[in-house]
């Protein structure tokens, strides 16, 4: 095995870690699977982290960040507020329906988090993260010129909670017509709360 510095063999389990948790679920996943998926031995894992705890703490930041990264890049200068908030729900609503296993995974750790003693906080920094997120997108949005009507906290909590609802209504229902009208929905509802 390879050398390796400490942050990168950090993102290789926590990539490994996601991939174990897609395929066979949270509760399923050890820390001696994810070992085997990322091709390293268990005292590496315990190297990098103190606890699975920890790690499931770190995928949760990774997905998230993923998210955010590709909503952000799909804000164009000079669109329209409608065009701007449309393009980044159907930035990430792409990759939801390329990877619904992964999408399928969030609520996955979510339950998870919520059943298991100890690990309750990780689903409320999940989701506080899905808020900051909408905030940070919120903010780009208004830097277009605009005053937000409603709190840009209250908005962050609408929208996260809409794309929480949306994503769990099509990774039930997988109809992409009836996902299509919801998106337009939320974004024009969204974009009446921005600029009334």
């Amino acid at each position: 095995m390879a050398r390796m510095p400490s942050a990168e063999r950090r993102t290789q389990l926590v990539d490994a870690a996601i991939r174990a948790m897609t395929r066979d679920g949270v509760a399923r996943t050890t820390t001696r699977s994810i070992c085997a998926e990322a091709g390293v031995s268990l005292s590496v894992f315990h190297y990098c982290f103190d606890s699975k705890q920890a790690l499931l703490e770190a995928a949760i930041e990774t997905i998230t960040g993923n998210y955010v990264a590709r909503v952000k890049s799909a804000v164009e200068p000079g669109a329209t507020l409608r065009e701007t908030v449309r393009g980044a729900l159907q930035t990430y609503w792409d990759h939801v329906t390329a990877h619904p296993g992964e999408h399928m995974l969030t609520y996955d750790l979510t339950q998870y988090a919520l059943r298991e003693p100890g690990f309750e906080h990780l689903a409320r920094a999940q989701y506080e993260q899905y808020v900051a997120s909408a905030a940070a997108l919120i903010e780009q949005v208004g830097a277009q010129g605009r005053e937000p009507r409603v709190p840009v906290e209250v908005l962050a909590r609408y929208l996260a909670a809409a794309i929480d609802g949306l994503t769990l209504q099509f990774l039930v229902l997988r109809d992409p017509k009836a996902a299509a009208e919801h998106l337009d929905l939320t974004a024009d509802q969204f974009v009446s709360l921005i600029a009334g």
